[in-house]
């Protein structure tokens, strides 16, 4: 059944309880569409080719990951911007986007489905805004084992620094590019430490530390969050939610 714009922002903001983050984005309705939804596209990126689609589906709402109006970025809409922003308004269609509170909710967060496919639950959180996870493994694993269930889980295969030949137990992780995270990591009773992506000195603190880092792809460890999310609100609001898949690489 349709659902009221604000009825609509206002419910996830509470639900993901966005007043709680320091983000470098705004969280919520980020371009306004039309009034009444009915139809949900979710995505992991509001990328031109993921608002050509949700047109294309008849979605009255786009709801991402990763929206506009980032930190730090240039202001005026020109080039990819424009033609995004333009897309949007042309078709009248909303975009909502959540980004540090769909990171860390307990229940449709990236790390929470994350976790679930890894077979961790977290009990212990550290890093800027308490955004690192940290749990025990269901049943132990080898690495070979634990990339084999995200390389299946995710459709890539996850890069693999420093110790490759052991049994993990305890593990760490934080979805997306959380690289910057293992510098914390790598002191806390972990085996492994799972993120998006790596850096140069990933390579290097992995080898010393002894903690094993994959790198599972920014794109396919945040596929979960939003999709969670929009299972979430058809449950909920009786919304029609269809999911988009652009592939990235990254």
């Amino acid at each position: 059944m349709p659902v009221n714009r604000q009825v609509l922002e206002k419910y996830i903001g509470q639900y993901l309880s966005v007043s709680r983050f320091r983000d470098y984005c705004p969280n919520g309705l980020q371009v306004e569409g039309r009034e009444s939804i009915a139809r949900v596209a979710t995505a992991v990126t509001a990328s031109l080719a993921a608002i050509e689609m949700a047109i294309e589906t008849g979605a009255d709402a786009l709801l991402v990951h990763h929206g506009f109006f980032w930190k730090g970025e240039a202001q005026p809409v020109v080039r990819t911007k424009k033609a995004r922003i333009a897309a949007l308004l042309g078709a009248d269609l909303n975009l909502f986007a959540y980004h540090l509170p769909l990171d860390a909710h307990p229940e449709v967060g990236n790390n929470a489905t994350l976790g679930k496919l890894m077979g961790a639950t977290a009990d212990q959180f550290f890093g800027d805004q308490e955004l690192g996870c940290v749990g025990t493994l269901s049943s132990p694993a080898t690495v070979a084992q634990l990339t084999a269930r995200l390389m299946s889980a995710t459709g890539r295969e996850p890069l693999v620094l420093g110790p490759a030949d052991r049994t993990v137990s305890r593990i760490g992780w934080c979805t997306g590019g959380a690289q910057g995270f293992f510098h914390e990591a790598a002191t806390l009773d972990i085996d492994c430490f799972v993120s998006g992506e790596s850096a140069e000195f990933v390579t290097h603190l992995a080898a010393e530390s002894g903690v094993t880092y994959l790198a599972a792809g920014h794109h396919a460890t945040e596929r979960g969050g939003v999709r969670a999310l929009g299972d979430h609100l058809a449950a909920h609001f009786g919304l029609d939610v269809i999911h988009l898949e652009v592939p990235n690489p990254v």
